[in-house]
Formats: structure tokens, sequence, C-alpha cells
């Protein structure tokens, strides 16, 4: 995961290129009968060591040995879509793509993506409902296979919150209360901050409280990115900068990182990649943080939202379509290849029995203080939240980091902010042609 955390979806530019195209209309062409003789297929991928992952295929035994994959390395984020767009628009995109779960809806938008259901529909149960929602979009089709993902956590000073007297908050409202607590015993700490430099920390945790800010019906979209989840996650952030609970300056700057490293800031609301960026921005501090659930908005529930996570997508292009098919489900489901991914990839797999595999025996080493880290990333990743998205994040992200980060700055009204990113994702979406219920 340390390698997708902030990556972005399509440019603006780019969202022109939708033009009228609805998702109902997508990825509808038909699949080649059963494979026969040598298969040559191409896979662009973003992902490190890959060329390590697929040699275990090529070299395999059975199958593999009349399907050949070359992997083409790519840059990650807008360019490759973009890239993927422009290939298609020639019919020359590669059979395979490597895709984030908020670029799936562009993609396919465009009949990018071809559906794989009848090739894939077995493996379905090797992953989390709301990791394999992602994937399909909310229809019986599926667009992709998940190839890692990005459960959200919270992480803290274990020592500090010792020397503090505080609780692990399991609810928001303890969350508060703790910022609240901290604030007194020491004013010059704060508990985390808001920051709006990164909006998929905001979307995962609009999804973890039940928001569903695209979806379809009727051949049109319904955008409700201001709805009752997401105003109840603003108002709580947006409450606490106001009243100066927690900070409000943006994450990944050397201020940031120094505050992580010095005890100035105790907590972090991230995901399973953080070990890494604390590896870097905190180096100081090494096991002496430590990991928990995310807090809840309810006792009884248990849920969690995701920031970040890819997946293996097939090609309308590809003249063999079964193929690929074939290599991207073994790809994120045989234990081998999960291994080498997470090995040599870096990554957290979306195959839930791959998160207890051997690659994952040991705690991360910046937390070797606690060895149950990966137990109970695997048991936080199974509840996961069912997330939606539209053709047009990119404009609703770049909204969200322009009105939230003035409202954060200047500790104004959150609710305002929520509302201009509404506004803009709606606008858009109708200047690109769309059929927009709302």
């Amino acid at each position: 995961m340390p390698h997708t955390k902030r990556r972005r979806l399509v440019t603006t530019a780019l969202a022109v290129a939708l033009g009228a195209t609805t998702l109902a209309a997508c990825g509808s062409g038909d699949d080649s009968t059963s494979e026969s003789g040598p298969v040559s297929l191409t896979y662009w991928t973003w992902t490190p060591g890959m060329d390590k992952v697929v040699d275990l295929w090529n070299k395999g035994p059975g199958k593999k040995d009349r399907i050949t994959v070359t992997v083409k390395k790519q840059a990650s984020g807008d360019t490759l879509v973009t890239k993927i767009l422009t290939a298609h628009k020639a019919k020359k995109a590669p059979d395979l793509v490597q895709a984030e779960y908020q670029a799936l809806p562009t993609l396919v938008s465009n009949d990018a993506l071809a559906d794989i259901s009848k090739q894939v529909g077995d493996v379905e149960d090797k992953f989390a409902e709301g990791v394999w929602q992602q994937t399909t979009l909310g229809t019986d089709a599926v667009y992709a296979i998940p190839q890692d993902i990005g459960p959200m956590m919270f992480y803290y000073r274990e020592d500090l919150f010792k020397k503090y007297g505080l609780t692990v908050p399991t609810t928001w409202e303890q969350f508060a209360e703790t910022a609240r607590q901290l604030k007194k015993k020491a004013p010059d700490k704060s508990l985390t901050t808001f920051s709006a430099n990164d909006s998929g920390l905001f979307a995962g945790l609009a999804q973890q409280a039940g928001a569903t800010w695209w979806t379809t019906s009727g051949g049109k979209w319904k955008v409700a990115i201001d709805d009752t989840a997401t105003r109840k996650v603003a108002a709580f952030w947006g409450g606490l900068v106001k009243e100066g609970a927690i900070d409000n300056q943006p994450m990944y700057t050397p201020a940031w990182n120094k505050a992580l490293d010095t005890g100035k800031q105790i907590a972090w609301v991230s995901a399973v990649w953080a070990p890494g960026t604390l590896t870097t921005a905190a180096p100081d501090t090494k096991g002496k943080w430590a990991m928990a659930p995310l807090p809840q908005w309810s006792a009884t529930e248990d849920l969690t939202g995701s920031w970040g996570g890819s997946s293996t997508a097939v090609t309308t292009d590809s003249a063999h379509r079964e193929a690929a098919a074939e290599f991207a489900a073994w790809l994120n489901t045989d234990p081998d290849a999960l291994n080498a991914l997470a090995k040599d990839g870096g990554i957290y797999p979306a195959s839930t029995s791959a998160q207890l595999s051997g690659a994952f025996s040991n705690p991360p080493d910046y937390f070797s203080n606690q060895a149950d880290f990966y137990p109970e990333a695997a048991r936080i990743a199974k509840t996961t939240a069912p997330a939606a998205w539209g053709p047009n994040v990119n404009v609703a992200y770049a909204s969200f980091k322009d009105a939230f980060g003035s409202a954060a700055k200047n500790k104004s009204d959150f609710a305002a902010a929520l509302h201009k990113m509404q506004d803009d994702t709606v606008a858009d979406m109708k200047k690109q042609g769309f059929g927009v219920s709302r």
C-alpha cells in the first residue's frame, strides 16, 4: 500500500473524454470462446517487482505453458489512466491493466474494461464483500479482480497515551473526548490533524459512515456527496478543528513529519500501509506506536473505510479475454503469486487468505512491539464497508482539496465546503453530458 496511498484519479482534461457515455452501456462485448494454442498477453502495471511475480506464471506447469504474460511497467494514477484511454481510443490497449478502484467507473464508462464475470465469478468468496463490490460497480458484471487494499485503522503513540492517562477510543465520540483531554493536559500537543491534501482519507471516513456518493438508476447518475453520512463526518471533524481540539495542518509536510517524530501529534487515522510512511516521517519513534481498529459511530458497529488499493482488469481491446481473466484470477488468488506480490511488490493483498500468509507472519519492523499487527489488520480488513465511485472522482477530489483545505485553514464551516464539493461534482457531470438525477 505505500505505493498507492496518494495516487490520484484522472485529470480534468481527461473527463472530457467521457462525453455522454453511461455506465449501463459499457463492457458488454462478448468474450472469445475457449482459447486454443499459445497466447501472448501484455500487462500494464506500476507494482514494483511484478516481473518476478509474473515469472512464476510464465515458468509454471500446466495451462500456463500456453499463456505467456509480458509486463510493461507504467507510471501510476492520472498518467496511466490517460494512457489506457488513449490506447483504447486507437483500439490498442493492452490485455490487462492495473487500475485503482476509484478509476474503474471512468474506464468502464469509456467501454475500456471487459465484463469477466463468466470467467472469474467463482473467486468472489476469496475477498471481503465490501472489497469485491468495488470491482462490480454495484452490478452483476465483474470488471476487475481485487489486488491490494488499504483498510483504515487508528495509530497512536502507546507511550504517550499511557503518560497522559488516555484510553484508546473505540467510538468517534470517545475520540473527540480524548482529543480534548489531551489538550487540557498538554496544550502544546494534538491528538491528530485534519488534512485536506489527501482526499482518500475523507472518502474512506465517509465510506465507513455509510456514504454512497455515486449510484446509477435508469441510465442516470445520482450524486449524493452531501448525504447524511458524509454531513455527519464533515460536521464532526469541522467541529474539532473549530474548537481547536485537533490541529488543522496538512499531512506529508516537513512540519507534519516533525510533529509525529517529536510527539507533538500523538495519533494518526490512516490505513494498513501507515508503517511505511511512519518509518520515513517519524524514524525516532519506531517501536512506540500501536495500531487499533478505527473508532465507530456506534458501539454496536464494526466497520472500516478503505484508503487506497487497486485491481487487475481485462480490457475490451484484448483478443484473448478468457486467457487474460484466467491470469488475473491466478495473480490475485494463487498463494505463491500473492506471497510474491507481498514480498516483491510490497502490497497488502485483497485476498483474505493471503492476509494471514507467510509474508505476514511477523509484524512490520516499525511495529515489532505489536506481534498481532497483521492478524488484527486481517480482521479489520474483513469489515471494509462498500464504496460507491463515479466517473468524475477526480473533480470531486479536487473540489474537496480546495474547499476543505480553505475551511480547515480558516476554521470555517465544513458543511459549506461539502456543499461546494457536491455542486462542483454535479455541474461537471452535466457539463460532460451525463444524465444526472440530482
